[in-house]
Formats: structure tokens, C-alpha cells, sequence
């Protein structure tokens, strides 16, 4: 198979999931050629799996005007039928409203340059990851270039505008969309209709086990990790709040905090008003190699976050013997099961989350059984070994046209 990639940015710190699965794909034999909507900034080159996938991968913008006008002259004297259909389903696809309007003609834009370089590379498939712009620009890139595409949706943020996205547009025009659990399936059997459900397939983000090695949990050992995007969405306020008092049964405690985002000067500003700057590290962005590191000498990983998909900073967690507290929302519970392999608590609740550190923080021989238990969950549902040819089989099941096929989901 010779198949695309398409995201908005690729690649980056924070979507290592959507490399390792390129990864993994071309380990089995498939050609992906990646693409990417825009340049990632340099903060995302933090190891040399994102320097390698950036030297290789082609962007979309910024245009070169000729070689825009080039493309879509050449898809038009190529076909003009099809290029029309690009014209009309790119109309179809329009939101409300002359800005959306406007945005649309941009997406139409980068989807002939895709197309036309598509073409070129006798490319069979598309494949797109998350369902917003970038899956727009894939669903009319297709369309011009006479092939089908596909699309992985993640959620939470595009269950929030499906209507502006057009969620059911785009499963009606995909061959197949991947889901990465069953939270996300059913969110996305509410915008199609019953006959689309046949397409939808749960292949979940998953790690590389063979990578990580368990904790073994000491006493006295009080190591907190949180890995992510430093937004409030993320829960982090929540977090730093529970900590505040957390600190007072465990002064020896320290949280390190494994990511940037747009609110980390105001998260520091907080962190120093709560008086908890001598136990918090911001590290920034990491490599994939540094993220084990730290997992590796972690306690308890924690992510009180408001809405997710089905975190794969969880499964690292939980993969390296880390039990986990986090937050009842969405998939997380698909993953992290109460009591077992970590704790769920609610968001936005401070006091439950500060106690469920706090017992973990007096009790190695707790920490250890739900390391156990969670490395065990990642091992059955969640190892890449397992996940990848699943989406292999899908792909070339669905390429050769063969949707008899039960799957197991």
C-alpha cells in the first residue's frame, strides 16, 4: 500500500500517538508518505523522532502562488468533472456564515495543492488524523484527486462543534473512520445516521510496551508527574489547588510538570501565589526517551483534566507501572478502572483529588498493586504490537473493498 498522512501540524511533542503509528505502519511493509497543513514550530523538536518525521514530511503552507495555481489548473484540464465535484462538495461542507465561507475557499485551496501532489506520488489512499480543518482539507483532496480517504477522530473538542465541522458530511464521504474508543464511536453515531455505523472501527492509541519497564514503588517515595499541555482545560489549577494541600501531610512531596501551553506564565503566577514553587518543576516539552524517563521515576502520574479522548499519556503511565488519578470524563474510564489500576475522581473537584494523592503518597504497597494491575490493562487492550496490524487489516480490508468482515469492536 502507498497511502497519505494528513494533520494540521506534523509532527509534534505533544501528538507522538500519530507517529508512533506511522511508525508502526511502515514497519509492516506500508509506504506513508506524511503531510502536514503547516509547519510545527521548533519547540516541538524535542527528540530525534520529531527532527526525522519533519525532515520528511511535506507542508502545505505557505504556498508558492504559482505552484498553487499550477495544481488546480492542472486538476481542472485533468478533469473537469471532478474538480467540480471538489467545487461543489467544498460548498456542501461550508459552515454559516461569509467568514466560514472564507475558510472554506482556504481549505479548498490547500486541498488542490494536496491533490495535485497526491497524483504525482500514485498515492491510493488518504488518511487523516483528528476531524476538523486539516479533515476538510483531506475530504476535498480526495475528491479532486479521485481516491478515497479515512480519518481517525479522537475527540472531545470536535463532540463540541460537529455541526460547524460537519461530522456526518464527512463519515457519509469517508471509506472508514477509525475511533479510538467506545466513548468516541457512540459520540459519533449521534451525527450519522444508522447505516454509516458499519464504518466505524475502534483502533485505540496505544504504546510500545517493549520500552518500558515497571516501577518498583519505595516508601517514602513522593514523586508526582503531569504530562500535557499546561491549559486550564487540563485541570492543572485543580491540580496545583489539591497540592496546596496535599504539602501539609507531605512536605517532602515534588510535582514535575512535562509540557508548555498557552497558560503556563499564568499557571507559574498561581503556582507562586499558592506558595508551591519549591515543589513544582516546569520542564517544558520532552523527547519520547526523557517522558520514560520521568514516568520511570514517578509515584503517581496525575491528569485532572475537564474533557479528553482516551489520553495516551495515561497508558504510559499505567504502562510503566505508574498508578494514576484522574478524571471521570469521556474514555478514561475504558483505560483506568476505579480501585484497580488508579483512581477517577471528578473534575473540578479539588478535595478529591487531594485525597486520593494523599493515600497513595502513604502507601508504596497501594502504588505497587495498582502500577501492577495498570501495566496488566495496557498489555491486554492498548500495546501498539496488537493496535497497529488491526489498522493495517482495516486499511487494506477496506481498500480491496471487503466490509463483509466482522470485526471484533
Amino acid at each position: 500500500m502507498r497511502i497519505a498522512y494528513l494533520t494540521g501540524e506534523y509532527p509534534r511533542a505533544t501528538d507522538t500517538f500519530i507517529q508512533r503509528e506511522v511508525a508502526g505502519l511502515r514497519a509492516l511493509g506500508v509506504e506513508v508518505h506524511t503531510f502536514s497543513v503547516r509547519p510545527t514550530g521548533t519547540e516541538h523538536m524535542v527528540g530525534p523522532e520529531q527532527q526525522a518525521e519533519r525532515d520528511r514530511t511535506t507542508y502545505l503552507l505557505p504556498p508558492h502562488p504559482f505552484s498553487l495555481l499550477k495544481s488546480h489548473l492542472t486538476l481542472l484540464f485533468q478533469s473537469p468533472q471532478r474538480y467540480f465535484q471538489g467545487v461543489k462538495l467544498a460548498w456542501k461542507g461550508r459552515s454559516p456564515g461569509l467568514k466560514t465561507l472564507l475558510y472554506q475557499l482556504f481549505y479548498f485551496l490547500e486541498a488542490g495543492i494536496l491533490a495535485h501532489t497526491l497524483k504525482q506520488r500514485h498515492i491510493q489512499h488518504l488518511h487523516n488524523h483528528l476531524a476538523d480543518s486539516s479533515c476538510t482539507v483531506s475530504m476535498l483532496a480526495a475528491t479532486l484527486a479521485g481516491i478515497r480517504f479515512s480519518f481517525t477522530i479522537h475527540g472531545p473538542a470536535i463532540f463540541f462543534e460537529p455541526y460547524r465541522w460537519r461530522l456526518d458530511l464527512k463519515v457519509q464521504q469517508a471509506l472508514f473512520v477509525i475511533c479510538i474508543s467506545h466513548y468516541c464511536r457512540s459520540q459519533v453515531m449521534l451525527f450519522c445516521p444508522m447505516e454509516q455505523w458499519q464504518k466505524l472501527y475502534i483502533v485505540h492509541c496505544g504504546v510500545d510496551l517493549r520500552r518500558f519497564t515497571p516501577v518498583i514503588h519505595q516508601p517514602n517515595h513522593k514523586r508526582l508527574l503531569y504530562t500535557g499541555r499546561l491549559s486550564a482545560a487540563k485541570g492543572v489549577p485543580i491540580l496545583l489547588q489539591a497540592l496546596q494541600q496535599v504539602v501539609r501531610q507531605h512536605p517532602d512531596l515534588t510535582l514535575t510538570l512535562v509540557g508548555d501551553g498557552p497558560d503556563r506564565p499564568t499557571l507559574e503566577r498561581l503556582a507562586n501565589e499558592l506558595d508551591l514553587t519549591p515543589y513544582l518543576k516546569f520542564v517544558g516539552y520532552q523527547s519520547q526517551d526523557a517522558v520514560r524517563e520521568y514516568l520511570h521515576n514517578s509515584d503517581i502520574f496525575v491528569l485532572p483534566s475537564f474533557s479528553e479522548g482516551l489520553p495516551v499519556a495515561l497508558m504510559e503511565a499505567l504502562a510503566a507501572g505508574v498508578p494514576v488519578v484522574t478524571t471521570s470524563v469521556a474514555g478514561i474510564s475504558e483505560l483506568v478502572e476505579q480501585d484497580i489500576n488508579g483512581y477517577l475522581v471528578p473534575p473540578g473537584a479539588v478535595e478529591p483529588l487531594a485525597q486520593r494523592i494523599d493515600e497513595l503518597l502513604k502507601d508504596a504497597a497501594l502504588r505497587q498493586r495498582l502500577g501492577q494491575a495498570g501495566h496488566i490493562k495496557v498489555a491486554q487492550e492498548f500495546d501498539l504490537v496488537k493496535e497497529i496490524p488491526r489498522l493495517r487489516q482495516i486499511m487494506g480490508a477496506a481498500l480491496a473493498g471487503r466490509f463483509e468482515v466482522e470485526w471484533d469492536i
